[in-house]
């Protein structure tokens, strides 16, 4: 657990990049642990796309102030579906029985308590909750790269529309929910580099209730 302390207090939001390449195995290794991340009732409602192609991370990096989009190394692409449809469900919940070694239609009473769920919300509620769990999936990748000692930057702010377009997520039914740039950091031109990390006292941000 020290271990993780210091590496979260290492991690910072990194404002500028060197031209260093990730590994193509450190980043394996957060993809791997976002696959692993938590989500609501397990079914991982957004898919990761990894971007190390720099003419589409140029493409991508039009219209926004955010430059690490263009110069990390790599960029991991959140995108939350737009439905959860029956379809999904089945076939993930199929999936789930055979990975556990179930008899087929083990698992049908979850996926019918599922389906039922989903079928009353609105394509709205859908994509807002699917962001939020694809949210959950960038807490694993900041803490995962953090341990490798890959420097990252969580970011909104971009143009999503530039994003679904380039990417051509309205067509999978995905819309880009985050973003999350990898590479390391420039040490000598980044201003936040050499800055103390900043944070609530414990007894300020956490309340306990014996």
């Amino acid at each position: 657990m020290t271990d993780l302390i210091q590496d979260l207090q290492w991690r910072y939001a990194t404002k500028k990049y060197t031209s260093q390449t990730v590994s193509e195995k450190l980043v394996a290794q957060i993809v791997e642990a976002v696959n692993l991340s938590a989500s609501s009732c397990g079914l991982q409602p957004y898919r990761l796309f990894v971007i190390s192609n720099p003419e589409v991370k140029k493409q991508l990096a039009e219209g926004s102030f955010n430059s690490q989009i263009g110069e990390s190394s790599h960029l991991l692409v959140f995108a939350g579906m737009n439905r959860i449809t029956t379809g999904y469900i089945t076939e993930y919940v199929s999936m789930m029985e055979r990975q556990r070694e179930m008899e087929p239609g083990a698992l049908s009473e979850f996926a019918d308590n599922l389906i039922s769920f989903f079928s009353t919300q609105t394509a709205e509620q859908n994509a807002i909750w699917s962001s939020k769990q694809a949210y959950i999936g960038l807490g694993t990748a900041l803490i995962a790269a953090a341990a490798l000692k890959v420097d990252s930057t969580p970011m909104e702010g971009f143009d999503a529309n530039v994003f679904d377009k380039v990417l051509g997520l309205t067509d999978k039914g995905l819309h880009c929910s985050v973003i999350l740039s990898l590479g390391y950091r420039d040490q000598a031109n980044d201003f936040l580099a050499s800055l103390k990390k900043t944070r609530l006292p414990i007894t300020e941000f956490s309340t306990e209730i014996k």
